[in-house]
């Protein structure tokens, strides 16, 4: 009993830091932006190892999975997926010859299904309409064009194009998602802001100049995908809602001072 109620102090201590940043000592004080994620991406790695990403057999479920995660949890959008493999509709040819309304019934369980199956008909019509139906002929476009195109579609935000871009299009597209901002805010790396377009804009070109100089792996595309991967896993581990910093790979980032974005070089 003792050693538990140790334990949930420390807890409460690390998770603590987070509203009062001088708890920790932070090992990246001074130095610029870029360096300190090139640091916690090569932690994370360390940490976690490669991950792998995305879980998808071919690209065009990829892209299914893209729409259908909008909002809900991965497990549910498995049962979708698992739904329209069994039906045999998990391909171009399916979703293309499936009339909406059954659509629906296939990829309830990810919630929003009239919503996202509209989505996905309109992807296919995209598709057929600018590449002939071919996701080769769309990997082969240029990545601003794309991410244009991608974003012109019905239930096409940033986070989703990027996603396809950089995971179902072999693209070095960086993903912002709320994980990445968790993490820029939490570490005083945010740069005097906490959210809106400015700031998701700031966070993309920071990671990309990042990667362009980091290589764990041979391309910056394979590196873009595990940043990506990585900054999920120890979202989903630690970096939630309620931080839980306890055993965190990044506890050791948290920055020492109130003043938070301060602490490091702006973007």
């Amino acid at each position: 009993m003792e050693a538990r109620t140790q334990k949930q102090s420390a807890g409460s201590r690390h998770t603590a830091a987070i509203d009062d940043p001088s708890a920790s000592q932070n090992v990246a004080e001074g130095l610029p932006a870029a360096q300190v994620w090139d640091s916690i991406y090569a932690a994370l790695y360390a940490a976690y190892g490669p991950q792998h990403w995305w879980p998808a057999e071919t690209r065009f479920e990829m892209i299914v999975g893209a729409y259908l995660t909008q909002a809900t949890s991965w497990r549910s959008v498995e049962r979708s997926l698992n739904n329209l493999r069994a039906a045999g509709l998990l391909s171009i040819a399916g979703i293309r010859r499936t009339p909406e309304e059954e659509l629906r019934a296939w990829i309830r369980p990810s919630g929003f299904a009239q919503r996202k199956a509209a989505s996905l008909h309109a992807f296919v019509r995209f598709l057929d309409r600018q590449y002939r139906g071919s996701l080769n002929q769309l990997r082969q476009q240029h990545p601003t064009i794309a991410r244009e195109q991608l974003l012109s579609l019905p239930g096409v935000g940033p986070e989703t194009a990027d996603a396809i871009l950089l995971y179902a299009l072999d693209h070095p597209a960086i993903v912002v998602d709320e994980y990445l901002r968790r993490v820029s805010r939490r570490h005083g790396l945010s740069s005097g802001l906490s959210s809106g377009k400015l700031f998701d804009e700031k966070l993309r070109d920071m990671a990309a100049r990042m990667l362009r100089q980091r290589r764990l792996h041979s391309t910056e595309r394979e590196d873009a995908g595990e940043f990506h991967a990585l900054i999920v896993e120890v979202g989903k581990r630690h970096c939630r809602a309620t931080a839980q910093c306890a055993g965190c790979p990044l506890e050791k980032f948290l920055p020492s001072t109130r003043s938070g974005a301060e602490v490091y070089d702006k973007f």
